[in-house]
């Protein structure tokens, strides 16, 4: 009768979101204070010891200032989808600010708290952690690990810049030095902005580091040197950063139903919040963007929100991102190279990519997809039966049955268990010089309600390769729809395509196609050129309802290409608007014959 009565009481908690006992735990009771800017990083392993006495907790902190260091804060090995080579981080020890391991049904509720950085740290982590919340929190640096810069004065032989005052530096013996706690920048990649156009382009800091410095007053600097090539502009601000990236913004690992509500992430180091294999994951609200009155621009080192490798539903709304040096979202999963045959229900696989390795790629139960790398078609399947780490490289998977006969060594492995259901609705991504969203599953996805605002490349790019990244995989059933792209794409002419549906299949295969069914539709695209849309390798493409503004902005980046590329795919249909016929009613067709795209003019 007891175990009758445990389940249903545990199906109706499950079902009808009946409450369990809560426990609340003050941050204060532990010591933890706002606004004493002291750090509360031993404090915090008190917090850490007594979540696991509970079934259910809320974690509650006051508003205000706290402080974290990284000298006794949390520290784990975490392999990290996206991040860095061997050569360029030997170690895969990172540093954590906020940790919360095997935690289950907890809720963080900051009530406004700001938590203030100190030398490169994941601002905050779960892992393996089921059904948490984090709400109404900030994350910031005190000292970023990028430096930005406003020109004053340019001309052929001197720079005058404001240093933000954010940004530490020296000058040493005549050249500048940026460092922060524990770390100088040795290799510098640059990004410049243009405040008045809101837009971002690759630059250069050579011109800056080769010249002789001499500061006028605190935060002012001249640079004598040669700068008529440099790209240099009165108003424009440089910002520039190392770019290996040694820790992430954020890292949620091997969890499930995860929320990050109302959480504002000022600054973030490497790469952005990456969600690695995790099942059902909703960001609400979640804005990434510099704090107004630190006068920054940039707030994430690279990607804003990552993806790789997760599964169940993703949710991304009501959120914006500003300020990054990378794309604002990428969704997709990772492709392993097939380099040896053990036996024939046994694999040797390999991590390809420099950047991705070491992590959990496959687990018992999981169903595995067998891709021809050249053409990226799948050719087969197998569930997974055991998977043993041979390497931080590579890996050995047995499966419960053979492989098929198509088999060959080069070819590469999916994981179609971890592939997830995507929703992206009610954003607003503007400020980067990369993508707005990259976008490769097989599962449902909608894209809707969002804003782009001047996106450096494409808004959206829907790939899949294995060859490059090895960024899997194709997608099935896909709608962008009611969205608003506005001057995207100024940084790719002349392929300035606003939607780029470009799979990196090198080698075709009749009635083949890699991608399906993507609609396009009740969309406003207001550009200042006239590519709108390329797609190739895709059986199933609908463009229609959508409105085309042309604007006058970028007149000296327009590069004329046709409105629509379309090459090697089938099912086409294009309706456009008899207003934007005159300018963008022009077709690129390649192994697509004119008769078989469907073009209505409404």
């Amino acid at each position: 009768m007891k175990i009758v009565l445990k389940l249903i009481i545990i199906f109706f908690t499950y079902n009808y979101g009946i409450a369990q006992d809560i426990t609340t735990i003050y941050a204060k009771d532990y010591g933890i204070i706002p606004n004493t800017f002291i750090d509360i990083a031993p404090q915090l392993k008190k917090v850490y010891n007594d979540l696991g006495k509970y079934d259910a907790v809320k974690l509650i902190f006051e508003e205000g200032r706290y402080d974290i260091y990284p000298d006794q804060s949390e520290q784990r090995e975490y392999f990290i989808s996206n991040t860095s080579t061997e050569k360029e981080v030997p170690s895969k020890i990172k540093t954590i600010a906020l940790l919360f391991e095997n935690a289950k049904d907890l809720t963080i509720e900051g009530n406004g708290a700001l938590f203030v950085i100190h030398g490169k740290m994941i601002n905050f982590a779960f892992d393996h952690c089921e059904n948490i919340t984090i709400q109404n929190v900030s994350f910031d640096y005190e000292r970023p690990t990028m430096s930005e810069l406003t020109f004053n004065t340019v001309n052929d032989t001197e720079v005058v810049a404001t240093i933000n005052p954010d940004s530490k530096y020296a000058i040493i013996d005549n050249k500048l030095k940026f460092y922060g706690d524990n770390w100088t920048i040795n290799h510098h990649h640059a990004i410049a902005i243009d405040t008045t156009l809101s837009a971002f382009y690759y630059s250069n800091f050579t011109p800056l580091l080769n010249s002789e410095v001499t500061q006028i007053k605190p935060f002012t600097l001249q640079f004598k040197g040669d700068f008529p090539k440099s790209g240099y502009k009165k108003g424009m601000v440089l910002t520039v950063r190392d770019p290996i990236r040694d820790q992430v913004g954020a890292f949620i690992g091997y969890s499930k139903n995860v929320v990050l509500k109302n959480v504002k992430v000022h600054y973030m180091h490497g790469m952005g919040v990456i969600s690695q294999f995790n099942e059902n994951v909703t960001l609400d609200s979640v804005i990434v963007k510099p704090r107004e009155e630190t006068g920054r621009r940039i707030a994430a080192f690279a990607d804003c929100f990552h993806f790789s490798g997760c599964k169940g539903q993703i949710t991304i709304k009501n959120s914006e991102t500003y300020g990054g040096h990378d794309d604002a979202i990428n969704i997709h999963g990772t492709h392993l190279k097939i380099t040896e045959k053990i036996a024939n229900d046994k694999i040797k696989l390999r991590f390809m990519h420099g950047q991705t390795y070491g992590m959990k790629a496959f687990f018992v139960g999981d169903t595995l997809a067998f891709v021809h790398a050249k053409s990226l078609q799948k050719y087969g399947s197998g569930k997974v039966k055991s998977v043993e780490k041979l390497t931080d490289r590579e890996i050995l998977v047995t499966l419960e049955k053979s492989m098929p006969k198509e088999f060959k060594l080069g070819d590469v492995v999916e994981n179609l268990t971890w592939t997830p259901s995507v929703t992206i609705k009610d954003n607003y991504f503007s400020g980067t010089n990369t993508r707005g969203i990259l976008l490769t599953t097989q599962r449902k996805s909608i894209i809707e309600n969002n804003t782009f605002f001047r996106t450096g490349m494409h808004a959206i790019l829907i790939a899949n390769d294995a060859s490059s990244w090895y960024e899997s995989g194709a997608v099935k059933d896909v709608t962008i729809r009611n969205n608003r792209f506005v001057d995207c794409a100024y940084n790719q002419i002349p392929g300035n395509y606003i939607i780029n549906i470009w799979p990196e299949n090198h080698q075709l295969v009749k009635n083949f196609y890699v991608h399906e069914n993507i609609t396009i539709e009740n969309n406003i695209f207001e550009t200042f050129d006239t590519p709108i849309l390329r797609a190739k390798s895709t059986n199933g493409l609908v463009f229609r309802n959508n409105k085309i503004i042309k604007t006058d902005t970028f007149k000296d980046r327009r590069g004329g290409k046709p409105s629509f590329h379309i090459e090697n795919s089938k099912n086409v249909k294009v309706e456009l608007q008899k207003s934007d016929t005159n300018n963008f009613d022009d077709f690129n067709l390649i192994n697509v014959k004119k008769k078989r795209i469907k073009v209505n003019r409404k």
